[in-house]
C-alpha cells in the first residue's frame, strides 16, 4: 500500500509530455478545468493498472492506450469550451505521433536484430561457453556483471539481464544466496551500461534524438556509470562464495550467417549515427536502412537454408539442417509490441496532460525551486519507483535551461536510478520473473544501501570529472 501511495502521488506530480509541441503554450487556466482534473485522474488510474500488471495479468499497454485516447477527447472538448482553435489540438497530437513514430521505428529495428541474433544462437553460444568453463562462483559473479555492463550499451538492458541471469542460474543451480547477489549485480551492471550509450536505454535514446546530448558526449558518462556498478559489486564480492561448481557439458553452435548479422547490426548503428550527425536526418531513418541490410541478407540465408533442406545437405555451420528457413518478418513479429504500444500510450497520455498546462507548474517547482542538481538527482530516485520513461519525458518537455553537464547528469540518474529497487527497471522486473522466489523485491531491498552508494558515487564522479561542463 505504501508503494501504491508513493506511485499515486508521484504520478500526480510527474505528468509531462515527452516531446512538446513547438510554439504552443497551453493556457495555465486549463489545469483547473473539470476535464483537466478528469484527465489527470484517468492517467493515474491507468498507471495504477500498469503497476499491478504482474497480479492482474493485464498487459501494461492496454490501460495507457485507452487513457491516451480519452485524454485527447477531453482536451479537444476543453479547447472548444475556452475558444482555442481545434487546429492547435490537431497539430499537437500530430507532432506527438510523429515523434513517437521515429522512436518506434528505431526500437523496432533494434528489437528485430536482437531477435535475429537470438534465433541464430549467438546468445546461447555465449551462455554455453560461460557455463562450460568451470569458473568459481566469484568469477561468474564478476564475468556476468561485467558482460551486463558491456553488452547493454548495444543490446537493451532487458535482453542483457535475461541472458546473464540464465548463465547464473545454470551455473549456481540451487545456491539461492549467490543467485540473488548475482542478479542484483546484473541489474546494476545492465542499467549502468545502458546509461552511457544512446542505444542502451529508451531514456538515453530520447535524450539523443531530442538533441540535448550529442552521440559522442554520452561516453563522458562511461566512468561515472562504471563507478555506479563497481562500488556495489566490490562490496557484494565479499559475500560471494569462492566455491567452484561442476562444469556443465553444454555445447551450442551458432547458426549459418550469425557472425554476419552481428556485423550488419554494427553497420546499422553506424548508419543511424551518420544519418543524425552528418546528414541531419532522423536516426530512425538510418535504422530502417539497416533493416533493409538485414532484409537482403535474410533472403540469402533463406535461399541457402531452403536449398539445404531440399537436398538434405547440412550447411556446415551450427546444427546441420534448420527446422525452417530464416524469415525476417517472423523476427519483426516477435518484437516487444506490448512495450512499443505502452510507449505510445505514455507519450500520448502525458502529451495531452501537458497541453492542459500541468507541465509549467512542475517545471517551476522542480527546477526553479530545488535547483537543477537537486532536481536531477531526484529524477533518478523517482525512476526507481515510477517507470523512468514518463519521468524523463517530463524533463525533456520542461526543457529547463541547463548546461550540458546537467543534461548528462539527468541522463545518468534516470538510467541508473532504477537499480535502487528491483521494480525500478525492466531488467529487475524480468529477473524477478525468471528467478522467481530467489531474486525478489525483498532480496534486492536488503542491498539497496549498497546500490545507493554506487548511485551517489556515480553522481559525485560525474560532477568531478565533467565539472567544466556545468
Amino acid at each position: 500500500m505504501k508503494t501504491l501511495l508513493s506511485c499515486f502521488v508521484i504520478s500526480l506530480v510527474f505528468v509531462g509530455q515527452a516531446l512538446a509541441t513547438q510554439g504552443m503554450h497551453p493556457s495555465p487556466s486549463l489545469t483547473t478545468t473539470t476535464w483537466g482534473y478528469a484527465a489527470l485522474i484517468l492517467f493515474v488510474l491507468a498507471y495504477v493498472l500498469v503497476i499491478f500488471e504482474e497480479k492482474t495479468h493485464l498487459r501494461k499497454s492496454k490501460p495507457v492506450m485507452l487513457a491516451a485516447g480519452i485524454i485527447w477527447i477531453l482536451l479537444a472538448l476543453t479547447y472548444r469550451q475556452v475558444g482555442i482553435p481545434a487546429e492547435e489540438a490537431h497539430q499537437a497530437i500530430i507532432h506527438n505521433i510523429t515523434e513517437y513514430a521515429e522512436l518506434m521505428l528505431f526500437l523496432l529495428v533494434a528489437m528485430t536484430y536482437i531477435n535475429s541474433m537470438n534465433e541464430r544462437g549467438i546468445f546461447q553460444t555465449l551462455r554455453s561457453w560461460l557455463v562450460s568453463r568451470g569458473f568459481s562462483l566469484r568469477i561468474v559473479f564478476w564475468i556476468t556483471g561485467l558482460l551486463a555492463f558491456l553488452i547493454s550499451p548495444v543490446a537493451d538492458n532487458l535482453t542483457t539481464a535475461l541472458l546473464m541471469g540464465a548463465v547464473v542460474m545454470a551455473v549456481a543451480e540451487d545456491n539461492k544466496k549467490f543467485i540473488a547477489l548475482a542478479c542484483i549485480n546484473i541489474v546494476v551492471g545492465a542499467n549502468a551500461g545502458g546509461a552511457f550509450s544512446p542505444f542502451g536505454d529508451i531514456t538515453t535514446l530520447m535524450v539523443w534524438q531530442k538533441g540535448q546530448v550529442d552521440f559522442s558526449q554520452f561516453f563522458l558518462l562511461f566512468f561515472p556509470a562504471l563507478i555506479n556498478w563497481l562500488i556495489p559489486a566490490i562490496i557484494m564480492n565479499f559475500f560471494v562464495s569462492s566455491e567452484t561448481p561442476k562444469a556443465l557439458d553444454t555445447i551450442v553452435s551458432m547458426k549459418f550467417g550469425a557472425k554476419r548479422i552481428i556485423a550488419l547490426f554494427l553497420l546499422t548503428i553506424l548508419t543511424a549515427v551518420s544519418f543524425h550527425n552528418f546528414l541531419d536526418l532522423p536516426p530512425a531513418a538510418g535504422m530502417m536502412l539497416g533493416l533493409a541490410y538485414l532484409g537482403f541478407f535474410s533472403y540469402y540465408i533463406k535461399f541457402k537454408e531452403e536449398r539445404a533442406i531440399e537436398y538434405d545437405a547440412p550447411l556446415g555451420i551450427g546444427e546441420g539442417l534448420p527446422n525452417s528457413p530464416f524469415d525476417i518478418f517472423n523476427k519483426v513479429a516477435r518484437a516487444e509490441w506490448d512495450t512499443l504500444l505502452f510507449f505510445y500510450g505514455v507519450i500520448l497520455c502525458v502529451g495531452g496532460l501537458s497541453q492542459f498546462g500541468y507541465l509549467a507548474l512542475i517545471s517551476h517547482h522542480m527546477y526553479e525551486g530545488l535547483g537543477a542538481t537537486s532536481a536531477n538527482v531526484l529524477v533518478g530516485i523517482l525512476s526507481s519507483i515510477v517507470d523512468n520513461i514518463p519521468v524523463m519525458f517530463a524533463v525533456l518537455t520542461m526543457d529547463p535551461t541547463m548546461p550540458l553537464g546537467q543534461w548528462l547528469l539527468v541522463t545518468l540518474t534516470a538510467g541508473v536510478g532504477g537499480s535502487l529497487l528491483s521494480i525500478g527497471s525492466a531488467a529487475g522486473v524480468a529477473l524477478m520473473g525468471t528467478a522467481r522466489g530467489t531474486y525478489t523485491f525483498g532480496a534486492h531491498l536488503k542491498w539497496m544501501p549498497v546500490v545507493a552508494l554506487g548511485y551517489a558515487g556515480s553522481i559525485y564522479a560525474h560532477i568531478l570529472l565533467n565539472k567544466a561542463l556545468f
